[in-house]
């Protein structure tokens, strides 16, 4: 009875038995099928399988050339280029880790994908669908073997950030090669102005009549004086840029015979400034050019500038291109110290008939009548000029060293900064208020350039602090020399500015903007024909 009992519970065992082995026989197919998925999973994006599956886009780009197909939603050249980038980081961590093999296998495909691409660039034909799907299924296996070498990603992370601060690095010396040689570019005296110097002095040494002319011109002088007439100060030693400002300016006036320009140069264009404005007519105008080496009051003894460059140190910085190093180029300038920057911190001494001047830089193009600004009340201020403090890297903590006890404590670093270049003066307040003294207080207290670097608007921004009426943005549009500007600001401007070094004379100007400086420009005149060939 045992045996049969025994014998009637095998069979119940074998089904037992039997059905785990189905359990583990399915449990590992699952196993397996999962181990199939992942390592699919693994693979690179750009495997065979997806490019096959995007190849029914090809229609759509067909017959593009490779420049045009990159802005393709769908571009193939973008995955092999990525695909270059990401081989180029794993060429290195291979090399890193000793593998010089994989890392010449990488390199190998890198130089072909990079061959198939300039081929296509360079006969400007589209690469066939077989040559895309070959190059990026060749690359995606080479990639997938780095995935097999562990590679992962927290060294790809090292890796790549280590390049991008070597790119970085490299970013910041070309940027500064490009800051310094944009400035030796600004800074040179193209040909065609050159040559009109010259021209211009030859016919001033040739021509007895232009000195007469000019002899009459300062026994007249009730215009210059006149304070009901429309005074405009330039100092400038560029002919052409003057004559621009000079020419725009009276061009838009409603009333030209009732504007006087008065304009200060240096020795060298004094005899060429004098013959141009003497043989050309400005719509009736009255000009009177001066030599800024005429005005004895200017000495070292008075002016703060000047008494600095009599200091071999600041020579040295200037000059010599030694000092701190950390100092931009751009800060480096002498012409910084140029006398006919700095003028403009005594017009009334200039000037000292006169009540109301409005203040032009030479690289300026003037589009409307400026009469109104004439009779705009600054409210008992000094000076009207628009701001620039639309954004924060245009308020005083740009300019001036917030780390220097004498600035926190006269400034406010949020305090909106405001553009030379189209200022109206009122001459009586600058009398009253002192602002040339202030100018000197301040010039005498950075003899070792610690409360600001260069140039003439910090200093411009202190000795003006709290005495700036707001102009509306229309009369000052700034920004043609360095950026792009709002269509919309221009065409309703009523003084363009190119600051910045591209300036519109210059080879490195912007050329979209060009244009509203040569509208000024005769260039069917006999010297500008001698100077200026175009083409």
């Amino acid at each position: 009875m045992r045996r049969r009992s025994f014998d009637l519970r095998r069979p119940t065992r074998r089904r037992w038995i039997s059905g785990v082995w189905i359990w583990l026989v399915v449990g590992g197919l699952g196993v397996l099928l999962l181990l199939v998925m992942l390592s699919r999973e693994k693979l690179p994006r750009s495997t065979l399988p997806l490019v096959r599956q995007k190849f029914h886009r090809t229609s759509l780009i067909e017959g593009l050339n490779i420049t045009d197909e990159m802005l393709s939603p769908h571009s193939f050249t973008r995955q092999i280029v990525n695909q270059i980038s990401l081989a180029k980081a794993l060429v290195i961590i291979s090399k890193d880790s000793n593998n010089f093999q994989f890392a010449a296998e990488l390199s190998a495909q890198i130089r072909k994908c990079q061959a198939l691409l300039s081929n296509s660039a360079t006969m400007a034909t589209p690469l066939t669908a077989e040559e895309w799907e070959t190059a990026i299924h060749d690359m995606a296996l080479v990639l997938y073997q780095a995935q097999q070498l562990h590679y992962d990603s927290a060294t790809m992370i090292m890796k790549m950030r280590g390049q991008f601060q070597s790119l970085n690095e490299k970013m910041k010396s070309e940027a500064e090669k490009n800051t310094k040689y944009g400035q030796i570019a600004a800074e040179e005296l193209p040909k065609g102005l050159y040559c009109l110097g010259i021209r211009l002095t030859m016919e001033w040494l040739g021509n007895p009549n232009l000195q007469r002319d000019l002899l009459k011109r300062k026994h007249s002088l009730e215009k210059l004086r006149d304070n009901s007439l429309y005074h405009y100060c330039i100092f400038s030693d560029n002919i052409l840029a003057t004559s621009v400002v000079v020419n725009s300016t009276s061009m838009n006036s409603k009333n030209p015979d009732e504007i006087v320009f008065h304009l200060v140069t240096d020795e060298v264009n004094y005899a060429p400034m004098n013959a141009w404005f003497s043989m050309n007519n400005f719509r009736g105008a009255t000009i009177e050019v001066q030599k800024v080496e005429d005005f004895s009051w200017l000495n070292a003894s008075y002016v703060p500038v000047l008494k600095q460059l009599q200091n071999s140190e600041t020579q040295n910085f200037y000059f010599s291109g030694s000092g701190d190093n950390r100092t931009p180029i751009k800060f480096r300038n002498p012409k910084y110290l140029s006398m006919l920057n700095h003028l403009r911190f005594y017009v009334p001494e200039v000037y000292p008939a006169l009540q109301k001047v409005v203040f032009l830089d030479d690289d300026v193009v003037v589009q409307k009548d400026l009469s109104k600004l004439f009779t705009i009340d600054l409210n008992g201020n000094v000076m009207g000029a628009v701001e620039t403090c639309m954004e924060t890297f245009h308020r005083f903590h740009k300019y001036l060293n917030y780390s220097h006890p004498l600035i926190r404590a006269h400034f406010d670093p949020d305090a909106c900064g405001w553009a030379f270049g189209m200022n109206v003066l009122d001459l009586g307040e600058w009398r009253k208020k002192n602002v040339t003294g202030i100018y000197h207080y301040w010039q005498e207290h950075n003899t070792d350039h610690t409360l600001w670097k260069l140039g003439t608007l910090p200093p411009g921004l202190m000795a003006f602090y709290g005495l700036v009426e707001k102009l509306d943005a229309k009369w000052h549009v700034l920004g043609l020399g360095y950026t792009n500007v709002d269509p919309l600001l221009i065409k309703n401007g009523a003084v363009l500015h190119y600051n910045g070094n591209m300036k519109p004379w210059l080879k490195i100007g912007m050329e979209k903007y060009r244009g509203f400086w040569d509208k000024y420009v005769d260039y069917s005149h006999p010297l500008l024909q001698q100077c200026f060939m175009h083409g």
